[in-house]
């Protein structure tokens, strides 16, 4: 595996690749790799050359946010990158990327406003910036991002299609820990009464696909009542709203920013619900701010339907990436 810290580097790289007419896969990621950012580097195997990024883009932090406490631990990502099947693995530096003051950002009105986008509101500017420019670096190729973080690949397929960028942006499902918890490089900021509490987010998805599956047509009508887990018997989490809005709400420990959930999707038709739809929600649990858990397929609680706009077959090895 080739680890290369500049712009320039990248471009000649991948310029003598495609010039010998080979393909190139994408996996961006800000490092602290797990098993969901590696199940990512397996899809993208399927091309001629796999370039992964390790970058923490300060644009999407806001002031107050844990910039400087983010996980960083590059020796170990590379050894990581590497057994997965990385060929390129590009680390630049926050002056490689931005040498001068970022007087240029990218916004994508919308789909950017509500849920993540409506606390932390300079955010997705900061994503969709930084995943342009990456983009740019990388030049044509198929972009790999996990549907855990759900909001932002809707951001970055808008970005994408709206720019008209010669990438192709693939959605992969949410990988797992056995008890239901997404994996997410910030779970290592659960305490472990958080880490606990966590697994009834993804236990509320599960009955409300549950119900939606059976023929509720309206998040409402999806809601998951009792959801146990030990130590705490008598919580519940709960999906509720209408028009397509479902609310999790939970006692004790979790917190629903607000709005707490937009695009909660639930099809009127039968239809519908065989095309596959998201149920998703953004939620707050101890110093952990992005989503613990954050998609179920209506069809599959595990999210294990394709729901690529294209209707194509899913990569094999597909997995979701914090």
């Amino acid at each position: 595996m080739e680890i290369l810290h500049t712009v320039d580097e990248v471009r000649n790289r991948l310029g003598s690749a495609r010039h010998e007419g080979a393909s190139v896969g994408l996996v961006p990621t800000m490092g602290a790799l797990h098993a969901g950012h590696l199940s990512l580097v397996t899809a993208a195997r399927r091309h001629d050359v796999v370039v992964a990024t390790i970058f923490v883009n300060p644009l999407q932090f806001a002031p107050t946010e844990d910039l400087a406490a983010y996980p960083r631990d590059l020796d170990g990502d590379a050894a990581l990158a590497a057994a997965a099947g990385v060929d390129v693995l590009f680390a630049p530096s926050v002056a490689e990327m931005y040498p001068d003051q970022v007087r240029t950002s990218v916004s994508v009105s919308g789909v950017s406003a509500s849920m993540e986008g409506a606390s932390r509101p300079t955010h997705f500017d900061g994503v969709a910036t930084v995943v342009a420019k990456l983009f740019n670096i990388v030049g044509p190729c198929t972009a790999y991002f996990g549907e855990k973080d759900f909001q932002q690949l809707a951001v970055i397929r808008r970005m994408t299609g709206d720019l008209s960028v010669p990438v192709e942006v693939i959605g992969c499902p949410t990988v797992r820990e056995p008890d239901g918890l997404a994996l997410s490089s910030r779970n290592v900021n659960l305490d472990p009464d958080e880490r606990v509490v966590a697994p009834v987010l993804h236990r509320a998805l599960e009955r409300g696909a549950a119900a939606i599956a059976h023929g509720a047509t309206d998040a409402g009508g999806a809601r998951t009542d009792g959801l146990d887990h030990p130590g705490h018997p008598a919580r519940r989490a709960r999906l509720r709203g209408d028009r397509g809005c479902g609310h999790p709400r939970a006692a004790d420990g979790l917190r629903p920013r607000q709005p707490a959930v937009r695009g909660a999707s639930v099809p009127p038709r039968a239809a519908d619900r065989q095309r596959g739809s998201t149920v998703a929600f953004r939620i707050s649990l101890g110093r952990t701010v992005p989503w613990l858990s954050s998609t179920s397929s209506f069809l599959a609680a595990e999210s294990r339907g394709c729901r690529q706009r294209c209707g194509r077959p899913r990569p094999p090895g597909c997995g979701s990436a914090s």
